[in-house]
């Protein structure tokens, strides 16, 4: 993750909540395993991850399943994801059975801060409240 910078707040980031915007370049030369540590390391410190290029299905997948072994009572609560898939010109039955359905961004947060408010094929809505 980037260099923290320091604040007045206590907690290092002013009472407010940082976002980390990943571009599609740096996600490139990662492995899927690399990828899902980033975003858990991440969203672990209380960050919000915009993904620029998004996961595949199977890296969201193993995503949800890495968290799910990770969430404990009193410490990390889960995530909450939601992705706009890629756009395709004329997805026909097969493309949609056997294309690569990466998709094209994808905001991750923890799931005690992100609430999901509204979500349609140009928007995702969010309210994130600091810890």
């Amino acid at each position: 993750m980037p260099e923290q910078i320091e604040s007045d707040g206590a907690d290092g980031n002013g009472g407010g909540v940082q976002i980390d915007m990943i571009s599609s370049g740096r996600m490139d030369g990662m492995t899927s395993m690399e990828k899902i540590r980033l975003i858990l390391d991440g969203v672990r410190d209380g960050k919000v991850v915009i993904l620029e290029s998004g996961l595949s299905p199977e890296e969201e997948s193993k995503l949800i399943e890495v968290t799910m072994t990770e969430i404990s009572p009193d410490g990390f609560s889960g995530i909450e994801i939601e992705s706009y898939p890629k756009e395709s010109a004329n997805p026909g039955i097969l493309d949609r059975l056997f294309g690569d359905d990466d998709s094209k961004m994808t905001v991750i947060g923890p799931a005690n801060q992100i609430e999901t408010l509204h979500k349609d094929s140009e928007l995702i809505s969010a309210v994130v409240s600091a810890r």
